[in-house]
């Protein structure tokens, strides 16, 4: 086994991805330290463990970011929001290993020449104030790099593949270049968060809703538009590669024939950017999200994401509320023809 990963194993983040990550690692044996920004979660880690719903407890070291003491070498699987991110660059040292396992897209991360990323396909949703998450849907995690890697950097890649799949959780796959994951994940969850967050609806309403179906089929072929302008490589995550999608979507009959199909999966999952709306306001990875795209399309039309952009800053900025009516906001604010 490969010397890094017989040190310690820094998980920042004890929300959904960083408590099954340090659950996963802990299961079998893997020296873990869970870290977390909020005192009150590291006092109830440091009290009863990590929990994954229906799976059991593991007894794992915390400490508050505060109190953490960044190692110089060794692994660190980055599983923050985005808007954090900023507050850990500034303090890990140029040797680490770092492993980001989020979503969305930050300037600053991608300034650093890090070698590889993950990208979950399974949903894990953590309480607030415990690290007790449950896997409200099944998937795997994609681990690849994000530039050429050498030799060295390939063997630590596979021997933390190894190592996270070993609790037979979720099948951990390793690939050459994360990029097209990264990119298909986004074009998901750039779509479904910002109006599932807004809207405050269950994910499954995107696909029972018919104003919210229709918005999000919408945000999903711009977002594809998008990303196959740019030249931006994409992958299959789940049953259709994103090519596949975007035909579909364009078949009106077929579309409503899919969506009854992939609705059980959506419904009752959990939305990451939910509880950001909900309770920390004015902070949310819309940025990382709907800026990103908004940034790579530069003059290629992109209304809805524009529009998506500016009502999630109105809502988070004023401090409101969740409620559906922000979705009906949001179609009579479009270009006429946006919505077909």
């Amino acid at each position: 086994m490969p010397h890094l990963i017989d040190k310690p194993i820094h998980i920042l983040g004890a929300g959904g991805i960083g408590a099954v990550m340090a659950w996963c690692l802990a299961l079998k044996g893997y020296s873990v330290i869970l870290v977390d920004a909020h005192p009150g979660k590291v006092a109830e880690g440091q009290k009863d463990g990590v929990t994954i719903v229906g799976l059991g407890m593991q007894r794992i070291p915390f400490t508050t970011f505060d109190d953490w003491l960044a190692p110089e070498e060794g692994f660190v699987l980055l599983c923050t929001k985005t808007y954090d991110n900023a507050a850990v660059l500034a303090r890990l040292p140029d040797g680490v290993f770092l492993v980001p396992i989020q979503n969305g897209f930050d300037p600053d991360l991608e300034q650093r020449g890090h070698a590889c990323e993950g990208i979950a396909s399974f949903v894990s949703e953590c309480l607030r104030d415990r690290p007790v998450t449950r896997i409200t849907r099944p998937g795997g995690l994609h681990i690849g790099g994000r530039r050429p890697i050498t030799a060295d950097e390939r063997n630590d890649l596979a021997s933390l593949a190894q190592a996270l799949g070993e609790a037979k959780l979720f099948v951990v796959k390793v690939v050459d270049s994360i990029e097209p994951y990264k990119a298909t994940k986004l074009m998901y969850n750039a779509a479904i968060s910002p109006l599932a967050a807004a809207a405050g609806v269950d994910n499954g309403e995107l696909l029972t809703d018919q104003l919210a179906k229709g918005l999000f089929f919408a945000l999903l072929l711009e977002n594809y538009a998008i990303l196959h302008h740019a030249r931006v490589p994409l992958a299959r995550i789940g049953p259709f590669h994103p090519d596949m999608v975007s035909l579909i979507l364009r078949i009106p009959w077929l579309a409503t024939l899919m969506a009854m199909f992939f609705r059980p999966s959506l419904r009752g999952t959990y939305c990451s950017m939910a509880p950001d709306i909900q309770i920390d306001c004015g902070r949310t990875e819309i940025d990382a999200y709907t800026g990103h795209l908004i940034r790579l399309a530069g003059d290629f039309p992109c209304p809805l994401n524009r529009a998506t952009l500016a009502l999630v800053t109105k809502v988070t900025g004023e401090g409101l509320k969740p409620q559906r009516k922000y979705l009906q906001h949001l179609a009579d604010n479009l270009p006429k023809g946006v919505l077909s």
